[in-house]
């Protein structure tokens, strides 16, 4: 939660230098939903308000499909069931539900509930499930046109098996030895909720890679080898961008805009600064680090050093650090930075290989790297905070002796060399990291940024 994510999930590198970098926390799009949701506040969200008036003005279907489980990689059964609420709320009839079966994210054979869920919670609320097909065939993500059109043909023109009983049909698929994943398409005989012209379509999924096929079969690219065509008029909404490309979709919750980053604010008040790694972390101390903004600003110079060309770091746990510490120390005494910021990349891509001896050199390599960059940073009057991003190396063995190649979710350190031997350290957020820097730099916070710092005298 204190990098924007849901609570208990483990923290990356992205997520963790994008919350360093801006200074404050930048929720993820599950956590922003989330939150739009338990506050109400998506009731203000503008394209819901423009989806769910024009389905009710002009007495158009509204059509929600999206990932049916609670395994949360690419969808939320919460949303979902918001959806049905706000439908609720605005008096739709014709509001129908299009099931994708998960049973990848979630047990092979969990679906049938998930369908039981929603179904007790469309009888509170409002809205038919209208049809069911396995992700194998909705979410594709390889070009495989062919499974795209069993999911169209099942949402446009109503082909599939049809039934009275969702459930008895999922049932049977299951006695057929057919899991959740690859369900044939299921029409529910007792209404019609096909997708026409005219109509609104919300995708309710968050993730966007598997969702991008299906909208453009629906919305953006004509087919005819496959059958497939766009439906006219369509007003569709996808929960979040699934490509910036796409023409015509409405997105409910769009990228965060992320201003005033340490960055940014420093090229700003004429500072300059380095941005220093080897290619692995490369666009974690650039990109991310600079709220999601590929172009350098003013005043800031960038040093890529290659990653070693090996299978698997395991084979060279020092990776590229030694040549990253060698370039740093040169920038550094060539005392032109008001700011450098560098990140060595071992103990997390050492750690994913699970290689308990490789790991230990790579921790080696960067205590001896971080040890020369602090002498040579105090030669030249800088502070230097050492911290990490989110740990890995620091939990590389299970309970049972097996390795364990994950990151984990353990607190990280935060070390702060100065010669003001009357400094004070606290215990905080990444968010604080910018703030922090800035009070050491004797600058003022800009407003963007949280006004909690690291360090007291």
């Amino acid at each position: 939660e204190d990098v924007g994510l849901p609570d208990g999930q483990m923290g990356n590198s992205e997520v963790g230098h994008l919350n360093i970098g801006a200074g404050r926390i930048v929720y993820q799009d599950l956590v922003k939903i989330n939150l739009a949701c338990r506050d109400n506040s998506i009731m203000k969200n503008p394209e819901i308000i423009s989806a769910f008036t024009y389905a009710k003005e002009e007495g158009k279907s509204i059509h929600f499909m999206g990932l049916t489980s609670d395994g949360g990689v690419h969808s939320s059964l919460d949303h979902l069931f918001k959806l049905c609420e706000i439908a609720q709320e605005y008096g739709l009839e014709k509001t129908f539900i299009h099931c994708f079966m998960d049973g990848r994210d979630t047990d092979p054979k969990s679906g049938k509930d998930f369908i039981k869920q929603l179904d007790a919670y469309c009888k509170e609320t409002t809205g038919k499930i209208a049809s069911i097909v396995g992700r194998y065939y909705a979410m594709d993500r390889d070009k495989r046109w062919e499974r795209i059109k069993e999911a169209y043909n099942l949402l446009v023109n109503g082909t599939g098996k049809k039934t009275t009983d969702m459930l008895q049909a999922i049932q049977e698929s299951y006695d057929e030895g057919i899991t959740d994943e690859f369900i044939k398409p299921i029409v529910n005989a007792d209404v019609d909720g096909t997708i026409k012209k005219g109509d609104v379509v919300i995708f309710f999924n968050y993730r966007n890679d598997r969702a991008k096929e299906l909208t453009i079969v629906l919305t953006q690219q004509e087919m005819p080898e496959f059958g497939m065509n766009i439906v006219p008029n369509l007003h569709y909404y996808s929960m979040t961008p699934y490509d910036a490309s796409f023409k015509g979709v409405h997105i409910l919750f769009d990228k965060d805009n992320v201003n005033n980053t340490l960055g940014e604010y420093l090229s700003k008040e004429k500072k300059t600064q380095l941005h220093i790694a080897e290619t692995e972390k490369y666009a974690h101390v650039t990109f991310f680090f600079n709220g999601g903004r590929e172009t350098p600003y003013e005043g800031e110079d960038r040093i890529l050093v290659p990653s070693p060309k090996v299978a698997t770091y395991d084979l060279k746990p020092e990776m590229s650090a030694y040549q990253v510490k060698d370039k740093l120390v040169e920038a550094i005494n060539a005392d032109k930075y008001d700011f450098i910021v560098v990140n060595y990349a071992n103990g997390d891509m050492v750690g994913h290989t699970g290689v308990y001896e490789a790991i230990k050199k790579a921790v080696i390599a960067v205590d001896d790297c971080v040890k020369e960059t602090v002498e040579a940073a105090k030669t030249k009057s800088y502070e230097t905070i050492i911290i990490a991003d989110h740990g890995n190396a620091d939990n590389a063995v299970n309970e049972d002796g097996t390795p364990n190649t994950a990151h984990s979710l353990n607190p990280v350190p935060c070390i702060y060399v100065t010669e003001n031997k009357k400094a004070q350290i606290r215990n905080g957020r990444l968010t604080d990291v910018a703030p922090t820097i800035l009070k050491i730099m004797e600058m003022q916070l800009p407003q963007e940024m949280n006004d909690s710092v690291l360090i007291a005298d």
